[in-house]
């Protein structure tokens, strides 16, 4: 399917408005065409024979029609932008739809900034084209053959003068049309860096004040901007020549027929009246070409804007839920048989290997390891965020590819590594995650996650959160994704670094809350050791492959790195373990790295994907 016909279809809601604006714009050039041979009979037959009741009535004719013609482009105006606009916001509506659909393996081809400019400039160039375009598309070629065939019924020799200059005049408009698209594209793409470094910098800049380098990113911007300010002035540059060809082809056809066309009114051979209208016409003509010339500039950049919408369009997403899919999770049951993953078909390597992991339902299952292990990717599986290249993962006793998509990520909450909140209050926030949650459920959520802590000091569930979050610090933004995420009222919990920011005190207390749901998998990605150390299952991950499983005792005893993690962590040795596991993870016996290890353990813990 062309891209044009992949985006027309957008316009058969507003079938009736579109023929109803090309009926009036045909109706309104047909009579503009009548104006200069009505005006030819007043100065040829009423000024001539001095006849002021033939002027009168021609003139009247003349006003009619110029006054059904203004109606009739009054008409245009209103049937085009309601074309023009509801296709817009049609088109916008399904480009949006659309990457809502999409996988994390489809967003991943995909810039943010980019997929903003495809909704936004580039749905705005196509709404342009349509209502600036359509007009002079439908008017254009009407008053073109037309005028000629009227100006060769009036004057067949002066008629000779268009056809000397139309073909020079088609030439210039080629090349400059087949010069001037690819310039577009162009522009397109420096309009999607300009839209990145922007984004980037406005979603950063509470770091930018506090590094002090809002000359660094003023400088960075200044550069994109420039960038696509030259792109634009390349393009539009080379679009300007049409003007100054086509007015110095309307000047030199106009001074040919008033040569030519004077010559013949000395012999005899027309009528001032006749030259008049001619001319009349051939402002008509020139200005048809100069709407088709703009017609072909306005779809030039509007072909590279439907190209680029349409490649959004035609993205198929990646992941689909399956016809007649599982529709509930029963039990916390996760296993991995032989998973090997890794994020783009054509990487030379996986970012996990042969992993084989099984997770009793109800259980507490701790996972380890050095950035770029492979742990966020181990538990994106889990909620089908993205397929497993080869092997399978099953949830509930099931293959995850079995189950409806809204049905699974119900059934495994996330709470992810990146936490998300969005403008709006607390209450608005924490049902996202069940939308008829009471506000007593909302509380119990809150209590669990530790989040009442603070909720009261923030203005309890009515607080405003403030664009992103931005109102509370990253511990609490945390705590509420979590109590978020327990609405769900999951089979599966993960949490991926979910209490990274929360002092180990806190971290304590929400898991031994998260304890009470005996009847929910939890599986928890952290740094610290502390914070798995109590699980019912450790699993230990080096270069996407599983190193180790077992309890914290067992991989103290049978486990390098483990042991090492623990021991440069907790400050301890393998024998003081039993000591420090009394005490309890909330009061290690020694300091505690908070996002690193020295340089004498094997890995750096931190967490990535």
């Amino acid at each position: 399917m062309s891209d044009l016909t992949l985006v027309s279809r957008y316009l058969k809601p507003y079938r009736r408005q579109f023929v109803l604006a090309a009926l009036c714009a045909f109706a309104e050039a047909t009579l503009e065409l009548c104006i200069p041979f009505v005006m030819a009979s007043i100065v040829d037959v009423g000024v001539a024979t001095g006849d002021m009741g033939l002027v009168l009535a021609l003139g009247a004719r003349m006003v009619a029609l110029a006054a059904v013609a203004g109606a009739l482009g009054m008409g245009y105006a209103r049937f085009s932008a309601q074309v023009a606009m509801g296709f817009g916001a049609g088109l916008r509506e399904a480009e949006y739809a659309h990457v809502q659909d999409f996988a994390f393996s489809n967003l991943d081809d995909f810039d943010t900034s980019s997929l903003v400019t495809r909704m936004t400039t580039d749905v705005t160039v196509i709404q342009n084209a349509l209502v600036m375009g359509f007009r002079p598309m439908l008017r254009g070629p009407v008053m073109l053959v037309c005028g000629l065939i009227i100006a060769c019924t009036m004057s067949a020799k002066l008629a000779v003068v268009f056809f000397v200059i139309l073909p020079a005049l088609a030439c210039a408009l080629a090349l400059i049309v087949h010069h001037v698209a690819p310039l577009f594209g162009s522009m397109q793409h420096a309009m999607d860096q300009l839209n990145d470094a922007l984004q980037e910098d406005l979603v950063a800049i509470r770091a930018i004040k506090a590094y002090v380098r809002e000359g660094y990113v003023a400088e960075r911007f200044e550069q994109v901007n420039a960038r696509l300010a030259n792109a634009a002035t390349r393009t539009f540059r080379t679009a300007v020549i049409n003007t100054p060809v086509f007015t110095l082809s309307m000047n030199v056809a106009s001074v040919a027929l008033l040569w030519f066309g004077g010559q013949m009114i000395m012999a005899g051979e027309m009528g001032v009246g006749t030259l008049t209208g001619f001319m009349s016409y051939v402002l008509l003509i020139m200005n048809s070409l100069m709407m088709i010339s703009n017609v072909f500039l306005l779809l030039a950049r509007a072909v590279t804007s439907i190209h680029r919408v349409s490649e959004v369009l035609r993205e198929k997403p990646a992941i689909e839920s399956p016809a007649h899919g599982i529709d509930h999770v029963d039990t916390g049951d996760v296993a991995f048989r032989d998973v090997s993953f890794k994020y783009s078909p054509t990487a030379e390597k996986d970012v996990l290997s042969h992993v084989s992991l099984h997770f009793a339902p109800g259980s507490t299952v701790g996972v380890l390891g050095a950035t770029g292990s492979g742990k966020t990717s181990l538990v994106q599986l889990m909620a089908r965020l993205y397929d497993a290249s080869s092997g399978t993962v099953e949830v509930g006793g099931h293959d995850v590819r079995q189950y409806d998509l809204a049905a699974l990520r119900d059934g495994v909450g996330i709470v992810l590594q990146k936490n998300v909140l969005f403008t709006g209050t607390v209450r608005d926030n924490l049902r996202w995650g069940n939308a008829a949650a009471t506000d007593e459920e909302l509380l119990r959520a809150c209590q669990l996650a530790c989040a009442d802590e603070f909720l009261d000091r923030i203005g309890g569930l009515d607080a405003d959160l403030g664009h992103g979050g931005g109102n509370v610090s990253g511990g609490q933004k945390q705590r509420l994704c979590i109590a978020r995420t327990l609405l769900k009222h999951p089979r599966v919990l993960v949490f991926d670094d979910s209490t990274s920011a929360c002092d180990m005190a806190t971290d304590a207390r929400i898991r031994e809350n998260l304890a009470q749901l005996t009847d929910v998998t939890k599986v928890v990605i952290a740094q610290r050791v502390a914070s798995v150390m109590d699980a019912d299952q450790i699993v230990v991950l080096e270069d996407g492959r599983v190193h180790a499983t077992g309890t914290h005792e067992e991989l103290l005893q049978t486990d390098d790195i483990y042991r090492e993690l623990y021991e440069s962590q907790v400050g301890g040795t393998a024998e003081t373990s039993a000591v420090v596991s009394a005490a309890g993870p909330a009061a290690p016996t020694g300091p505690t790295a908070p996002a690193s290890t020295p340089a004498t353990t094997r890995k750096e813990v931190t967490d990535a994907r």
